[in-house]
């Protein structure tokens, strides 16, 4: 592949009187003849923009001989005396005459990104900003008045409150351990002798008389049906011609060496992928249910009992070696408090001993947010 170079003139600016773009075969401002200094920024070279695909300069290269004659003649180098600027094939400072000693300094170089970096993105239009920052500020609003919102109805307060009364309920459920019949499938049915339950503990179900066996659906399965074709859409890279890409080389002079070659382009494209694969169909399984006999716990009774201000007790019912008894419970206090007019809280206490610690005219405590929630309820 053809290599190709050029040698691109950079400039830079006059910080003593402000003289922009000097070209850099200038060692001196063309405008008030102070040399080019490593201080005031003066040594940082502009070597305008690059294509961001190939990474080539937009500048024309240097044709003329006296130009590429500097551009060969080395790195600059800084007088450590007068801190002027000389070539770098000279051994003596042109603006002062001192010789170059140890203590010269170098030109800095830039090292330039490979592959070339990416053009800054274009800034958004005004009036774009402006909505921006306008729904940017609405939405910071609104995130505010949200917290104010959320930090004030949680915000807490103890009112003083009042017990007006007390409820309580109480059901007791007899279960009885019953024959019953149920169907299953009879694979997955073992023969088990049932046990009795000795005072509602102790039972076993079993599985007795396994009969009446019929064939039905149980579910599907996959199986082969032959093979169909089957394409999918893929891509690849290949080589779609040539392309031109450029690389840079800081000669420390003002100069860049810029060096382009053609490189072989790759691109994307979609091709289909076929291949012969399994073909599948669903069928039917079937498997024999049946019919057996076990037992389960069955309701057979159930008796409540309740009231309001009194100590709560559990109704009686007797139950037979085969039974067991299931209970349920529920309790409520009615508060009264004044919190922007009179209010009442109902409050469910879980457990007996927890209902009994409070009494028909009892004082209590309340602590409730500004919504009006109550969160705790103390007694006094």
């Amino acid at each position: 592949m053809a290599r190709r170079t050029r040698i691109i003139e950079g400039t830079w600016n006059c910080t003593s009187c402000d003289t922009k773009s000097i070209r850099a075969r200038h060692k001196r401002c063309p405008q008030c003849n102070n040399p080019r200094e490593l201080t005031g920024k003066e040594s940082a070279f502009d070597f305008g923009g690059v294509d961001a695909a190939s990474g080539k300069s937009l500048r024309e290269g240097v044709t003329d001989a006296s130009a590429l004659e500097l551009a060969q003649a080395g790195a600059d180098w800084f007088c450590a005396f007068c801190g002027a600027a000389t070539r770098g094939d000279t051994t003596r400072c042109k603006h002062c005459g001192a010789e170059r000693t140890d203590d010269a300094k170098a030109a800095p170089r830039q090292a330039f990104d490979e592959p070339p970096p990416a053009p800054p993105p274009r800034p958004a239009k005004p009036k774009r900003r402006a909505r921006m920052r306008q729904a940017l500020g609405s939405l910071l609003l609104c995130c505010l008045g949200v917290g104010a919102f959320a930090l004030w109805a949680n915000t807490t307060h103890e009112l003083p409150g009042q017990v007006t009364g007390t409820a309580w309920k109480r059901t007791v459920v007899q279960e009885r351990f019953t024959r019953v019949t149920k169907r299953g499938w009879h694979d997955e049915l073992r023969a088990v002798t049932p046990r009795m339950p000795v005072n509602g503990a102790g039972e076993v179900a079993g599985v007795a008389n396994i009969r009446d066996c019929v064939s039905i659906q149980r579910g599907t399965r996959r199986v082969p049906d032959g093979t169909e074709r089957v394409c999918r859409t893929k891509s690849r890279k290949v080589a779609c011609g040539s392309e031109e890409k450029c690389r840079r080389r800081d000669m420390g002079n003002g100069f860049m060496e810029e060096v382009c070659e053609d490189v072989t382009k790759y691109c994307r494209e979609s091709y289909e992928d076929c291949q012969d694969e399994t073909r599948y169909r669903r069928e039917p399984v079937y498997a024999d249910q049946c019919t057996y006999d076990t037992h389960a716990w069955k309701p057979l009774t159930r008796r409540e009992a309740s009231g309001t201000d009194d100590a709560p007790r559990w109704p009686e019912l007797a139950v037979g070696a085969a039974d067991r008894l299931r209970r349920e419970e529920t309790y409520t206090v009615r508060l009264r408090y004044e919190d922007d007019g009179a209010q009442e809280h109902v409050l469910e206490p879980r457990g007996e001993r927890a209902f009994l610690a409070w009494k028909k005219g009892q004082g209590a405590r309340l602590t409730v947010t500004n919504l009006g929630t109550v969160k705790t309820v103390v007694p006094r």
